[in-house]
């Protein structure tokens, strides 16, 4: 027997808009083929490795732990501090000024906030190049997690916790399923965001799947167009 999928949440009582930084508001390969390659040779060294082992390493890490460097550290005591100092150094020149997505952002009403595994360096850099950054109240990035990584339901908490967040009036959008099954959970309407490029980095199946997810509520490939949408569907709620 098939069970039907619920009617996706709306967003008529959206009080806080929630979103991830990397792939979701910009697409991935402008800037993460620089990450993933600085990863790729931290692992080597550090593990004194090959290069397709280190590979074979931090994709392993990444899917069984949220991240490469929280494998690293519960397996072999790595220094996070040295580590994201280390990754997060590119160049982030190839992103361009995204006036959609900003007046898309202004326009919505209450607050909005980034949760993300990367590093507040980093997320302030992406949002400047972007000239986003004046539209978001704060970062949450995994320091203030302490460590620990979307999907752990421990970095929702912190997260919701320390800028008082109620989950039952905000959103959350995603650019990886599995990251949005404890915020739908917890009662949030939920966003897949699934931009151009995804080819043009490597990345496994699990991390392109999960459009049809229970948990998934709505799936956009154009996250300024969907937000305009957003204001439309809001109103009329």
């Amino acid at each position: 027997m098939t069970v039907k999928k619920p009617a996706p949440r709306s967003f008529g009582h959206v009080e806080t808009w929630v979103f991830d930084l990397d792939n979701t508001l910009y697409p991935h390969h402008l800037l993460w083929q620089q990450v993933d390659d600085r990863i790729r040779a931290y692992v080597a060294e550090f593990l004194k490795v090959t290069a397709d082992e280190a590979f074979r390493v931090q994709k392993d890490y990444y899917k069984r732990y949220g991240t490469t460097m929280r494998g690293l550290m519960t397996e072999h005591g790595l220094d996070p501090d040295a580590y994201l100092d280390y990754v997060h150094k590119i160049d982030h020149s190839p992103l361009e000024p995204n006036p959609a997505l900003g007046d898309a952002l202004e326009k919505l009403p209450g607050r909005k906030l980034i949760l993300t595994n990367g590093t507040v360096a980093h997320a302030d850099a992406v949002l400047k190049r972007l000239e986003i950054d004046k539209h978001f109240e704060d970062v949450f990035d995994i320091v203030a997690a302490e460590l620990e990584p979307k999907p752990k339901a421990v970095t929702y908490e912190r997260f919701l916790k320390r800028h008082g967040v109620d989950p039952r009036k905000a959103s959350m959008f995603e650019d990886l399923s599995r990251n949005l099954e404890v915020p739908h959970t917890l009662g949030m309407t939920t966003v897949l965001v699934v931009p151009s490029g995804q080819r043009e980095v490597f990345r496994e199946e699990w991390e392109l799947e999960g459009r049809g997810d229970p948990h998934v509520d709505h799936v956009t490939d154009d996250l300024a167009g969907f937000l305009a949408k957003v204001r439309t569907m809001a109103a009329t709620e």
